[in-house]
């Protein structure tokens, strides 16, 4: 059952299971955001959207799920019109181009595709029986397609790092890395002793201001924890739309 009414938002588990609807029902699991298992203990706030798992006899659950919220059905079928859609539409968003001066500017496929994720997600999120699709399902698009991603990229930047390496020497290598670990190490502390997230969601939003899918997935599963997706979403969005903003704007300054 999905937490959708006031009488549940913001209750603690203790405070849940002490109401007269909660008679003969316990609960086994709590997800948020779709996938991120959250520890059932006495303390543990619910919020609107979180997913309950509820376990009793049918009358007391049916009982409890109507107070709680909206029940949810369990599926092993894949939503594919709902998912074709967001892919379909975010395609189209993503091939429109317009002109800055003379620079043709496009969020390009991917970057359409992951606007029309985020809105799509968010009304799965709202109506979670509309767009399911079961998690092992999520796990072979997460997993093959981050691995192919990674093969990808290796073969297309494998030529040009050998030949630049050969150009500029060991300075392509020092400098790169310079480029590329500074602002993470100063995007965690500022997650981590600024903003006071945790260090799971702090390594999930530099993840995410970095663009970089793989290494969300590398975090994942050295943490054996789904908690960096919930600071990955909003930074990558945000830092895919400023690259393709700053790259315009760094083709006008030095074309």
């Amino acid at each position: 059952v999905m937490a959708a009414t006031k009488a549940v938002d913001g209750k603690t588990v203790s405070e849940l299971l002490s109401m007269p609807f909660m008679h003969g029902v316990s609960i086994r699991e709590i997800k948020r955001q779709q996938s991120i298992n959250v520890p059932v203990r006495e303390n543990t706030v619910i919020d609107g959207g979180d997913m309950i798992t509820l376990v009793g006899l049918p009358y007391d659950v049916e009982t409890a799920v109507r107070s709680i919220g909206r029940p949810v059905k369990q599926t092993t079928a894949t939503d594919i019109i709902y998912v074709a859609l967001g892919i379909l539409v975010g395609g189209i968003i993503g091939v429109l181009a317009f002109n800055v001066g003379s620079v043709p500017v496009s969020l390009t496929t991917s970057g359409g595709a992951l606007i029309m994720g985020l809105i799509f997600g968010w009304w799965h999120s709202k109506r979670p029986n509309y767009g399911q699709v079961p998690a092992a399902a999520t796990w072979i698009f997460r997993d093959l397609g981050l691995n192919m991603f990674i093969a990808c990229v290796g073969l297309e930047c494998g030529p040009h790092f050998v030949q630049g390496f050969q150009q500029v020497g060991w300075m392509l290598f020092v400098w790169g890395a310079i480029a590329t670990t500074v602002p993470l190490i100063i995007g965690i502390l500022m997650a981590r002793y600024l903003f006071k997230f945790r260090p799971g969601t702090a390594l999930g939003c530099v993840a995410g201001a970095r663009t970089t899918t793989a290494a969300l997935g590398a975090v994942e599963e050295s943490l054996h924890s789904n908690v960096p997706a919930m600071g990955y979403a909003v930074t990558y969005a945000v830092g895919n739309t400023l690259l393709i903003l700053f790259g315009v704007v760094m083709v006008i300054l030095f074309a």
